[in-house]
């Protein structure tokens, strides 16, 4: 049965001693990440109502360290309310993990300057984008707001990244290789699978741009019996591509009914420095009564040694070297009494103790089957 949903959850109890994830290998002695404590969690009610907007669906957040505030985007297709974020105090320190704060909400909008439509009232033949925006990063130069849309397959839209005030109105869109348009082949990218990650080199001077799952013409999808592969892109912000690298995906964790559904693509990524990004995969594993069950860990890409595949069309029987990685922690590892659909994730402030803390935030679908679910790490 789902947990209750009219109150946020206290800050997770975890047992006599720390839990300690630390990968077997390591890195290079430049990289910070060695392990993640979990400070506590927090939780979001079911369709909170909050300044005239359904709260649900948040599948990006980012922290703004100008205003002490976080950024949480909304992924739904403005069906319920017009696409927007939220803006957020979270509360804890090294110790616990105390309190969600709601603060404001802000929609994004068109270069028109209106409000993105849901596909029912969409005008796409003048160009109107419908949005399925599923990652968001503060800028570190000047607090402005970059964003990613996976695009409609079915109805001929492509993915996009746009660039926004710390508002959410539209400055511009980033430029993006054409390999990830949608096509009426079996080319390019998948509906609903395309860009679902995003974050800042760790120098600011540009992005990192992930897809959710392979081209089609990059092969097939991970299932319980194999992996699969994705582009993760790196891009200066004019979009011009620095580089690109090949990540491979693990199989399902387990296996759904018969029947039913079974997926692993990458949720998010966050860079660690110029060539280290942690990197989310997620699973959903459906059940024979419908309910998902998620598998989620946190992995650590190196790109070093790796193949730049930017001009190669299809990976496919190609050659090539993808990037290394390994488990920086797994979810079901941690006490959690439960993993949902985790999609974003964020450094946070310095805590107390000097180190540097970590978020993630799991998107809830709006669905009563569903939790959204706020987590606190510690950064070792």
């Amino acid at each position: 049965m789902p947990q209750p949903f009219h109150r946020l959850r206290t800050a997770l109890a975890l047992a006599s001693s720390a839990i300690l994830l630390c990968a077997c290998a390591s890195f290079p002695h430049d990289a910070p990440v060695a392990g993640l404590r979990l400070i506590g969690e927090q939780r979001i009610a079911l369709r909170q109502a909050f300044q005239g907007t359904t709260v649900g669906g948040l599948s990006g957040i980012d922290y703004d360290a100008a205003n002490k505030s976080w950024v949480m985007e909304s992924d739904d297709r403005s069906e319920i309310n017009p696409a927007r974020f939220y803006r957020a105090t979270l509360n804890y320190d090294s110790k616990a993990f105390t309190g969600v704060t709601l603060n404001s909400v802000h929609f994004f909008t068109q270069p028109d300057g209106s409000r993105y439509p849901n596909l029912a009232h969409a005008r796409l033949e003048q160009g109107e984008q419908v949005p399925d925006i599923e990652t968001i990063r503060v800028d570190p130069h000047d607090g402005s707001l970059w964003y990613g849309s996976e695009g409609n397959r079915k109805v001929g839209l492509h993915p996009f990244v746009r660039h926004a005030d710390s508002g959410g109105h539209y400055l511009a869109t980033l430029p993006t290789p054409a390999m990830f348009k949608v096509s009426q082949d079996a080319t390019g990218s998948r509906n609903n699978m395309s860009f679902e990650a995003l974050s800042f080199s760790s120098d600011g001077k540009g992005l990192w741009l992930g897809m959710e799952a392979a081209l089609y013409q990059d092969g097939p999808l991970a299932t319980p019996d194999h992996g699969s592969v994705v582009r993760i892109t790196r891009l200066d912000r004019a979009g011009t591509v620095l580089g690109q690298y090949a990540y491979p995906i693990e199989p399902v964790a387990s296996r759904p009914a018969p029947g039913r559904e079974a997926d692993n693509g990458v949720s998010e990524i966050l860079a660690v420095n110029d060539h280290q990004v942690l990197v989310v995969e997620r699973a959903g594993v459906e059940h024979a009564d419908g309910v998902y069950s998620n598998h989620v860990r946190i992995y650590a890409m190196d790109t070093d040694g790796a193949s730049d595949i930017q001009a190669i069309p299809a990976l496919a029987g190609a050659a090539y070297v993808p990037a290394r990685k390994r488990l920086l922690l797994d979810l079901e590892k941690i006490g959690l009494d439960r993993v949902d659909n985790i999609e974003g994730i964020s450094w946070g402030p310095r805590l107390e103790n000097g180190r540097r803390s970590l978020v993630m935030i799991s998107d809830d679908n709006f669905n009563p089957l569903q939790v959204t679910q706020i987590l606190a790490f510690e950064v070792l």
